[in-house]
């Protein structure tokens, strides 16, 4: 494990690349006593620089939410983060591509909080009925530590769980018009779908994602407030992207389409 004044050290490398979008080599490399309490004491430290600066908590990502994933991680559950409110993304806007390190997209559904919610022992049913509303939305993926052989689920962690942003489509959706387990949706990328999934890949369900976050905050001493954003977790594969890229996400269930343009 870090000491205090290393894990601010890093804090600040990670917060600085972000301002510069420059990238740090694995942080499990260049520190052998890294461990997962570091990871995320090294992300809470990156989201109270942005809150420092003027720029809130609007929401959270959960990461890792099918068990391919996990295993190729090397890590038995989800990882989390907190995202600043200049990680959400208008639909239908010019996004710049200079602004991220190596872009990938992702489809999923969003949760919006609409009540207060402590995730201790929460039932799935109290978390149902702290939900306003669904979302579709694009997850941006970015890495301020580089992606590189060997890196472990604790580089990604300390590095907001390598959130880049969120576009938010405009058509919400009540929990009790949808079957979550087979919401479906395709990603398209310049007109050509090159993934398609059912958020049933999410842990079986999405609200069971939400859910393992209620509990993780808990246990780490905070929980949901009304108005945040829950990224549920993407149900395919993350696709990278580039300057001219145009992106739809295509969702079924009366969701419609939210769509980008990387310029």
């Amino acid at each position: 494990m870090l000491e205090q004044t290393l894990r601010s050290e890093i804090a600040e490398k990670i917060f600085h690349c972000h301002q510069t979008h420059q990238q740090l080599p694995l942080l499990t490399e260049s520190y052998p006593a890294f461990e997962l309490a570091d990871a995320y004491a090294i992300q809470q430290q990156v989201i109270e620089r942005f809150a420092a600066a003027g720029d809130p908590v609007k929401g959270y990502k959960i990461g890792l939410t099918s068990k391919v994933m996990q295993e190729m991680a090397g890590t038995d559950e989800p990882d989390y983060s907190a995202m600043p409110a200049s990680f959400f993304f208008d639909e239908s806007s010019q996004i710049s591509r200079a602004q991220f390190n190596r872009p990938m997209v992702e489809i999923e559904l969003a949760f919006v909080i609409g009540r207060p919610l402590d995730g201790a022992n929460a039932t799935l049913a109290e978390v149902i009925q702290a939900i306003d509303y669904v979302l579709p939305a694009i997850e941006l993926v970015d890495f301020r530590v580089a992606l590189g052989p060997g890196m472990q689920v604790i580089d990604s962690i300390a590095d907001m769980a390598a959130v880049g942003g969120v576009v938010l489509g405009g058509r919400p959706r009540q929990l009790h018009e949808l079957d979550l387990r087979s919401v479906a949706g395709e990603l398209l990328i310049n007109g050509e779908l090159r993934e398609s999934g059912s958020a049933a890949a999410v842990l079986g369900n999405p609200l069971t994602a939400v859910r393992w976050l209620a509990a993780k905050m808990a246990a780490m001493g905070s929980q949901f407030a009304p108005g945040d954003t829950i990224l549920s977790g993407s149900f395919v594969r993350a696709v990278p992207v580039e300057a001219g890229d145009s992106v739809v996400a295509r969702f079924d269930s009366g969701f419609g389409d939210v769509a980008i343009e990387l310029v």
